[in-house]
């Protein structure tokens, strides 16, 4: 029988539609895989083991009547902890709500339990979605499946080990700076940040519940899968407008055009000069694009015109600073929390990249923003869209590493990162090739193109044009063919 817990979701839903195996069965071995490793994992912080039961047996007593409650039906994934569940826990590793049971379901939250998900837990998550790194004050941290000494990224990193080890079918993630991506590419498994606006954010901290929904422009829901596929599928099901968010746009899905290989042009780009990528990541960008090329593939190294690193995470920063100013309790722990990030942020790593990922600067406008500095900021921001829209024209999809370097070891909260020698301010190494697809609201899916000596995935992004997710996801998976596939992680899980 196929291995269940490594199964696709779309080939389990099949499974058991056609009754080959019961949605317990598979529920068991997912339950079992999570007992047998989770605790070395910590991928998994609530466990709604009863509640899954429940729901999984109603699915095979459905199909037995002739019901079918959709694409996903008995399929069980998992749900990072920053969505409310119903009357089941949603901390988003925050001590204030360690105890909060949300009256309802995230609007995506609910479109997949539509569509025949059984919900098993929930995924752990670096705290209040502020780092890199998946650790917080209510649960263990949370360790990479490919080596338990490394970090899987953040703040998804527990949604990203879950899938990766076999625990979830599916997990839904979000991603304001790079959250869904990095951990994907640290982890080796597939994430899509779409469209800005694309999925509704209702029911999703890291706005505290009771605070105004700030988080308006940049943050994105996303979702983690083993398979392109998968990704495709569940994005079709969270996608689209929502009562609960009147500023999400009844744009329906586009349209894959169905252009063939010889036909379609790729641009790709090793690294930015600014801010130079792990001799490795460097290395497998080049053999994706010589691998790429020798298919007969149209495939050219390129960069924008005034693509300017320096300007575009300057303004990313003024960006978040503005919308995150109201989204959290300005009290003495958050004070003290952020103000531990500006100042690693402001002497950490090499002097001419801290002045890429200095926070301090913007102390002023954190601790008094005005309206008129937002509206400059949105003012600029529209304009890079805009700029990026007519760069991205001619190409189908543009090939991007995810950050400046692979998986690194545990260390605390935004400390610097040694890549090859130099040391990188925390920011930098992980968010400067991820912010500025969210500044700009461009579609990105990360792939995994191959592994570090050392035994660590290593990721691609395949970015698209907005609103143009399924066209992106289509040539994904003709370049997925040539250059990736998911593989299960071997070391860190047989110890």
């Amino acid at each position: 029988m196929t291995n269940l817990t490594f199964a696709p979701a779309h080939q389990l839903a099949q499974m058991i539609r056609k009754r080959e195996v019961s949605a317990v069965e598979v529920l068991d071995a997912h339950l079992a895989q999570i007992a047998k490793y989770n605790s070395r994992l910590n991928a998994i912080c609530t466990l709604d083991e009863d509640n899954a039961y429940t729901t999984a047996k109603l699915a095979d007593e459905a199909l037995v009547k002739g019901e079918n409650w959709g694409v996903l039906h008995g399929v069980p994934i998992t749900i990072k902890d920053i969505f409310e569940t119903q009357n089941l826990r949603t901390t988003a590793g925050y001590i204030p709500l360690k105890d909060y049971l949300p009256p309802q379901d995230a609007t995506a939250v609910a479109r997949l339990r539509s569509a025949g998900a059984v919900i098993l837990g929930k995924s752990n998550m670096a705290e209040l979605a502020g780092d890199y790194q998946s650790t917080n004050s209510l649960f263990p941290r949370v360790n990479n499946p490919w080596n338990l000494e490394y970090t899987p990224g953040g703040s998804s990193g527990g949604s990203a080990a879950a899938v990766a080890a076999g625990f979830s079918a599916l997990d839904l993630g979000n991603d304001f700076a790079g959250s869904v991506r990095q951990p994907a590419h640290f982890c080796g498994v597939y994430g899509l940040k779409p469209t800005d606006r694309r999925i509704s954010t209702a029911g999703m901290i890291p706005e505290v519940p009771g605070m105004p929904i700030c988080l308006r422009q940049m943050m994105t829901v996303g979702c983690f899968a083993r398979s392109l596929e998968d990704i495709r599928l569940c994005f079709s099901l969270i996608a689209g407008a929502d009562a609960r968010r009147p500023d999400v746009p009844p744009i329906p899905l586009d349209i894959p055009s169905g252009k063939s290989w010889q036909n379609l042009k790729i641009a790709w780009i090793d690294e930015w000069l600014e801010v130079p990528v792990s001799r490795e990541t460097k290395t497998a960008m080049a053999t994706v694009a010589n691998k790429l090329s020798q298919t007969g593939l149209q495939i050219e190294r390129w960069l924008p015109e005034n693509f300017h690193i320096s300007h575009i995470l300057n303004l990313y920063t003024r960006m978040a600073v503005y919308v995150n100013s109201y989204a959290q309790p300005m009290d003495r722990y958050n004070i003290r929390r952020g103000l531990g990030v500006i100042f690693r942020t402001a002497t950490q790593g090499d002097k001419q990249l801290r002045k890429l990922g200095d926070f301090s600067r913007f102390l002023p406008e954190l601790f008094n923003p005005s309206l008129k500095g937002y509206f400059q900021a949105l003012t600029e921001r529209d304009c890079f869209t805009a700029e990026m829209d007519r760069a991205l024209e001619p190409w189908d999809v543009w090939l991007v590493p995810v950050a400046a370097t692979p998986a690194f070891t545990h260390r605390p909260a935004w400390t610097a990162i040694d890549i090859d020698g130099k040391s990188y301010p925390h920011g930098v190494a992980n968010g400067a090739y991820t912010m500025p697809f969210n500044l700009s609201g461009h579609p990105a899916v990360v792939i995994p193109i191959g592994k570090t000596e050392n035994g660590l995935p290593i990721g691609m992004q395949v970015v698209g044009k907005r609103w143009q997710e399924m066209e992106m996801l289509a040539v994904a998976q003709e370049i997925d063919k040539v250059v990736g596939t998911f593989q299960n992680p071997p070391g860190a899980l047989n110890k």
